[in-house]
């Protein structure tokens, strides 16, 4: 059958071609399983100064979490929603009618006011309480439990910084919920909003928040599952419930949107 000079052939492949566009087809299929299994839908994206991740865990607790370097973060003191600032990050620690019941200290100096002003972020109020410390030397996170910046230890006190919040005691299964409890964690058996940050067993950071209400152990657990699963060291949990924020290119979540007074910010982004 010819139509404006073009020949039109319809009807099956010869047989010739047959076993070529078999072997193509399963070839195809191989690939995309095996795509697919190097590639799951909870990996991190990576961007300029940091990654992203949205997962799910099997408890049903969804995470968004930013992954950088220690040396990306900047512990800064605000008087907003996260979601409001320039900043990329996440909300820090407790407050109080604006003053930081949280340690929030850079080089050994807190973000408002002087060593040992109550509110200024030199304490963790109350009780000693887990705290993230970077030692800028020795290149480590810890966790030390500490009442006040005096007493965390580092290499050189005018290169290092340290985020007060509450021990998840990620290694120690037996004790992690003695210990939150020890320090005064909020809300420890009610659904809340949750945020914490981790650090695993190459020194990535990784600042996580949830979108929905959840309990500390339930948020734990999802943390162990999907945050750099096997390769956590120690964390903290951060302020909770409407205070459980982030900015970033890929979400924004506002909490109930109210103000907060201090997060972790991402100096480069």
């Amino acid at each position: 059958m010819k139509a404006g000079g073009w020949k039109l052939v319809f009807g099956w492949p010869g047989k010739s071609q047959l076993p070529l566009l078999l072997a193509s087809f399963v070839l195809g299929n191989l690939i995309a399983v095996m795509f697919s299994a190097v590639q799951p839908s909870s990996a991190y994206l990576p961007f300029k100064h940091y990654a992203y991740q949205e997962a799910k865990a099997s408890n049903g607790v969804k995470l968004y979490s930013l992954r950088t370097a220690p040396d990306n973060i900047a512990l800064k003191p605000i008087a907003s929603n996260v979601a409001l600032t320039e900043d990329y990050g996440i909300n820090g620690g407790f407050f109080w009618n604006g003053d930081l019941l949280s340690i929030a200290v850079v080089n050994d100096q807190p973000l408002k006011g002087q060593q040992d002003d109550y509110g200024s972020g030199w304490y963790n109020i109350d009780v000693p309480k887990g705290t993230l410390v970077w030692d800028e030397i020795t290149r480590r996170f810890s966790v030390q439990v500490a009442i006040d910046a005096h007493q965390l230890q580092v290499t050189d006190k005018s290169r290092y910084w340290a985020q007060g919040g509450v021990s998840m005691s990620l290694r120690d299964e037996g004790h992690w919920a003695e210990r939150a409890l020890a320090e005064d964690m909020p809300a420890f058996d009610e659904a809340r909003l949750r945020s914490g940050a981790v650090y695993d067993d190459k020194q990535n950071l990784y600042l996580v928040v949830t979108d929905k209400p959840c309990t500390v152990e339930q948020f734990r657990a999802a943390v162990l599952e999907k945050v750099s699963r096997g390769h956590l060291v120690d964390g903290i949990f951060l302020d909770g419930d409407g205070s459980s924020q982030m900015n970033s290119a890929q979400k924004v979540l506002k909490g109930d949107s109210r103000e907060v007074y201090q997060m972790l910010a991402l100096k480069r982004k």
